[in-house]
């Protein structure tokens, strides 16, 4: 059994931090059943469920940390994990940057549990499968998909009294369509904690209409062009971006949040009145867990108000250094917007390039957050408000902060999940102007 229930959990635990000597002790407690099905050439390739809980246990002597991990629950391996970490921390050097556990903390639930995701069969796997797969076979397309689902928990204990413990759900699920001769290609996703609002159906013609309408495509001259983001287009630009949302960077001057002669910019306009991100553990369409990794409470935190950035993410050292209040590291990032959807901008729009979905994207400057990376899976040329013919796609050079001063309208916000970041986020399809397109490429 890999969900432990609150009880049970604690009760571990609380043996954990009696049996330790060390001046401190915190344990953690995380189990997880994750289940997935993988296709590809229109065939199931592998499917299978992964279960398994782990115990960390973290003790200091001093400055001096030791840390050991164990998944076994009785009595004697409990001792023997505490004694491991013990013997750890004494043979450790003195961390210059250590600030002790947190002290006892009162946390707001978040409604991170769905019954209906907990309750994914191998039958209803199979079936996602089957339903991406079957319409793709009827019209001569190839899907190639991936869906992971999974219930979890996490419980954790200090020698201070703090305790936590809540369980959480998700499923994940992307499909790329391709045509039976390659030249086009079409893709979907959905990130979900409650699986009851997928459909599996509806979201595979997305990516069906996109690979068959993106064969043929033309070469356009690669420059600076309006542009439609789909949010998940530019979600993979953002997680970049938000990296740098930390104060110990900015003011040590390795940020494009940091002033020229030290400190942060923490309250002056970087971006466009437009724009506006909070941090939400409890956003309808993001639920997080109410604490971060070190224990601390999450709360809703203004991120970017206005075009001003409103706040930064202290980390408990750099706060206590720096004389201000630590915060918890982001969860979710909320993006506010209209209330038109991607075909709405689309109809708006005179001349432009519509963008499904960007990858491959690596950092060029740090300080100005420059990233290079790819369009795919469907890009498209505008005209008159209406998608005239498909594109070659591009590569592009292009800054979050620059992309963001030059937004001419939002969309609605949805739920996302970018590539190469775990941030749970919700955001509008985006309007930009001069988008900067560097040059071409041959993939699909």
């Amino acid at each position: 059994m890999s969900i432990f229930t609150e009880a049970q959990s604690k009760a571990i635990l609380d043996k954990v931090i009696a049996l330790s000597k060390a001046d401190q002790c915190t344990a953690q407690l995380k189990g997880s059943i994750d289940g997935n099905v993988r296709f590809a050439l229109n065939n199931v390739s592998t499917s299978g469920i992964v279960s398994n809980v782990d115990l960390a246990v973290e003790v200091a002597f001093g400055r001096r940390v030791g840390v050991a991990t164990i998944n076994a629950f009785d009595d004697a391996s409990l001792e023997r994990v505490v004694r491991r970490a013990e013997d750890l921390a004494r043979l450790a050097p003195e961390n210059p940057e250590f600030v002790p556990a947190v002290e006892k903390q009162a946390y707001r639930p978040s409604p991170t549990f769905s019954s209906a995701t907990a309750a994914i069969t191998p039958e209803y796997r199979a079936q996602v499968a089957a339903d991406s797969i079957n319409p793709c076979k009827a019209t001569k397309l190839v899907a190639a998909g991936f869906l992971q689902d999974g219930q979890s928990f996490v419980a954790f204990a200090n020698s201070k009294g703090n305790f936590g413990y809540q369980q959480a759900t998700g499923v994940d699920y992307t499909c790329t369509v391709r045509t039976d001769d390659g030249r086009g290609s079409g893709w979907v996703g959905r990130n979900l904690q409650d699986s009851s609002a997928f459909n599996t159906g509806a979201d595979i013609q997305t990516a069906m209409r996109k690979a068959s309408a993106s064969a043929d495509a033309k070469a356009l001259e690669p420059g600076k062009y309006t542009v439609i983001l789909e949010p998940a287009a530019a979600a993979g630009l953002l997680a970049f971006m938000f990296n740098d949302f930390d104060a110990r960077r900015a003011d040590e001057g390795r940020s494009f949040l940091s002033k020229k002669g030290g400190g942060n910019k923490v309250g002056e306009q970087v971006y466009d009145a437009q724009v506006n991100f909070t941090a939400d553990p409890w956003h309808p369409d993001a639920v997080v867990m109410p604490w971060d990794d070190d224990g601390l409470p999450r709360e809703k935190l203004p991120l970017v108000a206005g075009g001003k950035v409103a706040n930064l993410q202290y980390s408990r050292f750099w706060a206590q250094k720096q004389g201000k209040k630590a915060n918890a590291d982001i969860g979710n990032l909320i993006m506010a917007g209209g209330t038109k959807s991607t075909a709405e901008l689309i109809r708006g729009t005179a001349k432009g390039i519509l963008v499904t979905r960007t990858w491959y994207i690596r950092m060029v400057d740090p300080q100005t957050v420059l990233l290079t990376g790819l369009t795919r899976d469907g890009t498209f040329y505008i005209e008159n408000g209406q998608i005239k013919y498909p594109l070659k796609n591009f590569r592009f050079n292009e800054s979050p902060v620059i992309m963001l001063n030059n937004i001419d309208e939002l969309g609605k916000p949805v739920r996302v999940k970018g590539d190469e970041s775990d941030l749970i986020m919700v955001l509008p399809p985006m309007k930009i102007r001069d988008f900067t397109f560097t040059s071409l490429s041959d993939a699909v």
